[in-house]
């Protein structure tokens, strides 16, 4: 190819991470191996004379490679004498169609390739492979009509060092010159001046935003510090301190620019075509030499440190106070209790914990009565003694708090809402402990243990009638609930407690059996009464503990879940044992050394049912 063109280069380097964070994915642009696309000088895409020639793009392994062949052109012979003299060994590339992931670029489009006055980043020569990448512009996606507006600017350097404008300072008082037109004194006089392009200086200067217009302030002041500061004093201060330009009515100044920045800002110019352009690139890098003044950094604080740039700064301090829309103490979010106190209240009391009881089973055939035929032996009956002993143990809730938290709460009297939770909950864990047990792991050091306080469900069978229902598959709520119904009923022959019992059940049971109807669709129960009535007790309470609770049994290393249904029994069969003094009381100590307040609750109880066969569970096997 070398006799074809007129020279070549590397056009950009793939896996290099440039100065914005972004990094060309190896294979980004495969899809444009062999295309042919035109040659342009410095990315001159407003005027068809920046044309100088074509090139024909290499897909190599790390890298797109340019093979360039220059037009015959004014600008395209002055770009040949100047590469022939080694004054341009720089390209770069314009793409879009870009498609990132993260930081890395995946695909595009490259749409022309550009000879280059130098890049931002060392990197490699024209016809060498050392390259560094830096990406002008933000990369975006856009139709092919739209190259001369939205893209991907990627630069490749030819040298290390950075080419420097042939009279800097000269160029620089071109550009302030320039910019300064836009002072307020001056704007008028040059508004109707006339550039190359027919344009105004006032038509460039509408071009930018006022966070561009700003940046421009910042330069301008910066440099008239600086030759200030050249006229009071040969030292050259590295960073301006001031600037001449008044805060806005939001307290804003524009933001102190470098030195090295506002050179950089101005050694751009020819690079972009003009100062304003020079000044959008540098502000659209996060990290460009103008990037800071993007956001004001005196702008008024909030409270949780963002910026406010228009209004009131904290105006949520003017808002009046958040209101309880509860009166006085908050609402305990917690489990229906009244179930719990009901069954307390009617369980048989007795005045001392320690309690003995004992049985005489009569019921076997060694204990009938036997006729006698004269002449044989008469044989003695002989019948068993059951006796069970139970013992005490301590029931607790406890709490602290700091007397100045006690004190500073002033809205309700914490100490009698925290008091009320205590008892509420001390309560609720007792009726737990008849009922069903603790529930907690044998192994947990603050259990109930089940030998003081006789659960209803885990108790013997000669005082536990346990109903065992088997598995059915694909079982109904309905054929569920009525299974439930029949065995309570059935349950009633073998039951030998005191008067009507009451039913715990859950509330899904209770509400399945409510739903039952009959084959006209009319309720079998209107009421929960006649429910009642149906299941042969006194009343159905609902019970939300007894949501989950069931029990293992293995038979013949066959293990089966049961889960309770329903537990029946008379409160007043079973009995509560408190000696005089362990009834539930409440304590309070002041600890003096720690300053806090301590209350404790509690009871020293034991618990059992005292007649045998006085209790139904209802149980149903799983699957």
């Amino acid at each position: 190819m070398a006799g074809k063109y007129d020279f070549g280069g590397i056009a950009t380097k793939y896996g290099i991470r440039c100065e914005d964070g972004l990094v060309l994915a190896p294979g980004a642009f495969r899809g444009c191996n062999g295309k042919k696309v035109p040659l342009v000088w410095n990315h001159g895409h407003n005027d068809v004379e920046n044309v100088i020639g074509h090139a024909i793009l290499e897909e190599r392994n790390d890298c797109v490679y340019a093979h360039c062949k220059l037009n015959n052109s004014k600008k395209a012979q002055h770009t040949r004498e100047c590469l022939a003299n080694d004054d341009l060994d720089a390209l770069s590339i314009y793409a879009n169609k870009l498609q990132r992931v993260g930081s890395d670029v995946k695909h595009g489009t490259i749409r022309e390739v550009s000879v280059v006055l130098g890049g931002c980043n060392p990197g490699a020569l024209i016809d060498r492979n050392t390259v560094a990448l830096n990406h002008g512009i933000d990369m975006d996606i856009c139709d092919d009509d739209e190259l001369d507006e939205v893209g991907a600017y990627i630069y490749h350097s030819i040298d290390s060092v950075e080419i420097e404008l042939e009279d800097e300072e000269e160029e620089e008082d071109m550009a302030l010159k320039h910019a300064a037109t836009e002072d307020e004194d001056t704007k008028k006089k040059v508004a109707s001046e006339e550039d190359e392009d027919g344009e105004t200086v006032g038509d460039v200067w509408n071009t930018l935003s006022e966070k561009q217009k700003k940046a421009c302030y910042a330069i301008i002041g910066s440099a008239l510090e600086e030759a200030k500061g050249k006229d009071d004093s040969d030292e050259e201060e590295e960073e301006m301190k001031h600037n001449v330009f008044e805060a806005d009515d939001y307290g804003y100044t524009a933001p102190v620019v470098s030195q090295e920045a506002r050179k950089q800002v101005l050694k751009d110019i020819k690079r972009y075509g003009s100062l304003s352009e020079s000044i959008k690139h540098h502000m659209s890098d996060d990290d460009g030499v103008l990037a800071h003044t993007i956001t004001p950094a005196n702008y008024p604080k909030n409270a949780d440190g963002s910026t406010q740039t228009y209004g009131i700064a904290n105006i949520d301090w003017l808002f009046p106070d958040v209101k309880n829309f509860q009166s006085g103490a908050p609402e305990f979010i917690m489990r229906d209790q009244g179930w719990a106190n009901k069954l307390l209240g009617a369980v048989h009391h007795t005045p001392f914990s320690r309690v003995k009881m004992m049985f005489a089973d009569i019921t076997a055939d060694e204990a009938r009565a036997k006729g006698y035929i004269k002449g044989n032996l008469k044989y003695e009956e002989v019948f068993t003694l059951l006796k069970r002993k139970i013992d005490p143990q301590t029931v607790y809730k406890k709490q602290k708090f700091d007397r100045d938290d006690i004190v500073d709460i002033t809205d309700f009297d914490v100490v009698s809402w925290v008091k009320q939770e205590m008892r509420g909950m001390l309560n609720e864990e007792i009726a737990r402990a008849i009922l069903v047990g603790d529930g907690r792991s044998a192994a947990y050091e603050d259990k109930i243990s089940e030998d003081h306080i006789k659960p209803v469900y885990n108790d013997a069978e000669l005082f536990t009638i346990r109903v065992k229902l088997p598995y059915v598959a694909s079982e109904s709520e309905d054929a569920r609930a009525k299974r439930i119904i029949k065995a309570a009923i059935k349950a009633r022959i073998d039951y030998k407690g005191s008067g009507n019992p009451t039913m715990y059940t859950t509330a899904q049971v209770k509400t399945d059996m409510l739903l039952l109807e009959d084959s006209q669709g009319y309720p079998l129960y209107k009421t929960e009464n006649e429910l009642a009535t149906k299941c042969r007790v006194k009343e159905v309470e609902e019970v939300e503990i007894l949501q989950g609770v069931n029990r293992s049994e293995t038979v013949e290393s066959t293990t089966t879940v049961y889960d309770l249904a329903a537990i029946i029994f008379n409160p007043t069969d079973y009995n509560v044992g408190t000696d005089r003094g362990g009834e539930i009381n409440s304590f309070e100590q002041f600890d003096i050394d720690y300053n806090q307040q301590k209350y404790l609750m509690e009871t020293r109880i034991s618990g059992a049912l005292v007649r045998p066969k006085s209790a139904i569970v209802i149980e149903i096997a799983r699957s």
